[in-house]
């Protein structure tokens, strides 16, 4: 009798009225949202507006999941298109059965077809969302525990996974909760490119190549660990394959990126000068409020000296017309004074010749008498 273990959910699906409420799908919902979110934050963080990576994602994400279900279907095809099974089921994404690498590869090329309409470049993008992939998927592995899938072989460890459905030729039992392993690994994942990240400031998609190559390594040993059935290549499952060939690429991307590319972009989105400082982006915004205040301070100075000036010229032509108005008074009073003094000078004159005439007048008037 085991003492511990990790019950599977009797069911994973609750109906609300006509209306069923899937637990794989609220996993893959809430992973969709944690890795906008913080893909958006770092987006911001390396320059870029709040808004955009929503805007791409509306590309990425049903790409993405059009891409997951096509390598689950196209690798397991034996579940939907051999004797007794109905290839109707295969259009049935909420009953389980996303293949990563599909996703990443199909969703890859929504977002280059975003990308490319926003103007901005892919790798940058990668990079910002990287994390909040690892993340995703770490949310996205328990709806497999809804659905009582992905898991490993029998073990009687305390976090053995219980089994009861015996559908699709499960077994029921106690087994390696390989979900739960890939979901922590994921946690791991995410957490190790956001500090390889800061610290040797990656760029150019290489964030986003850390970021697949970690999974890879993880998910190898995890993968071997199934049960499940599987298409297998000289001993091996072909999904440890393909985590051993998507591995050595991204590894080499890395290296080659480094050699040609070194360093991180300088600028991932376009801006205009209109553009208000992103939400959130408060070094910016504090710049920006900087460099007003000293434009600012700048204008109020330059206003202040032009109306130094004007009031010095204001100063100038009030003192040269007062001296141009006193000198002006004093030329009239002068030609004033001098008129006066012309004026007063022929009177002057003619005083001796009235006193003249009337001297002579009497004189005659004295002969005269002394005559008679």
């Amino acid at each position: 009798m085991e003492l511990a273990y990790i019950p599977s959910p009797s069911h994973g699906v609750l109906h609300l009225g006509p209306i069923p409420l899937r637990g794989y799908a609220f996993c893959i919902i809430i992973g969709v949202f944690l890795a906008v979110w913080l893909g958006n934050k770092r987006w911001i963080a390396r320059g870029g507006r709040a808004g955009t990576v929503a805007d791409i994602a509306v590309w990425a994400v049903p790409f993405g999941l059009v891409g997951g279900r096509l390598y689950h279907v196209i690798t397991d095809y034996e579940l939907y298109f051999s004797e007794g099974r109905d290839w109707v089921d295969a259009f049935k994404i909420w009953q389980g059965g996303l293949g990563i690498w599909g996703a990443i590869a199909l969703g890859a090329l929504g977002a280059w077809i975003g990308c490319r309409r926003r103007g901005i470049p892919l790798p940058a993008w990668a990079d910002a969302v990287a994390p909040g992939i690892a993340f995703a998927q770490a949310c996205g592995r328990w709806g497999n525990w809804f659905n009582q899938e992905l898991y490993g072989r029998a073990t009687d460890l305390p976090w053995a996974l219980h089994i009861t459905s015996s559908t699709d030729g499960r077994v029921p039992g106690y087994y390696h909760p390989t979900f739960l392993y890939e979901s922590l690994w994921c946690v791991g994942v995410g957490f190790l490119v956001i500090w390889a990240d800061r610290r040797f400031k990656l760029g150019h998609g290489r964030a986003f190549a850390l970021y697949v190559a970690a999974y890879c390594v993880g998910r190898g040993w995890i993968e071997y660990m199934r049960v499940d059935d599987a298409h297998h290549i000289l001993g091996l499952r072909l999904n440890d394959w393909t985590a051993i060939v998507v591995f050595l690429l991204a590894v080499l991307y890395i290296v080659i990126s480094s050699r040609l590319r070194p360093g991180r972009e300088e600028i991932v989105e376009p801006r205009t000068e209109e553009d208000a400082p992103a939400e959130g982006d408060e070094s910016v915004a504090t710049e920006g409020a900087a460099d007003k205040a000293d434009k600012s301070e700048g204008e109020a100075d330059a206003e202040d000296k032009v109306e130094a000036k004007a009031k010095g010229e204001d100063e100038t032509e009030d003192g040269t017309e007062d001296g141009s108005a006193d000198l002006g008074k004093e030329t009239v009073d002068g030609s004033a004074t001098s008129d006066t003094g012309s004026a007063s000078a022929p009177e002057s004159e003619e005083d001796p010749e009235d006193g003249s005439d009337a001297g002579s007048v009497a004189r005659d008037e004295a002969g005269s008498a002394k005559k008679g």
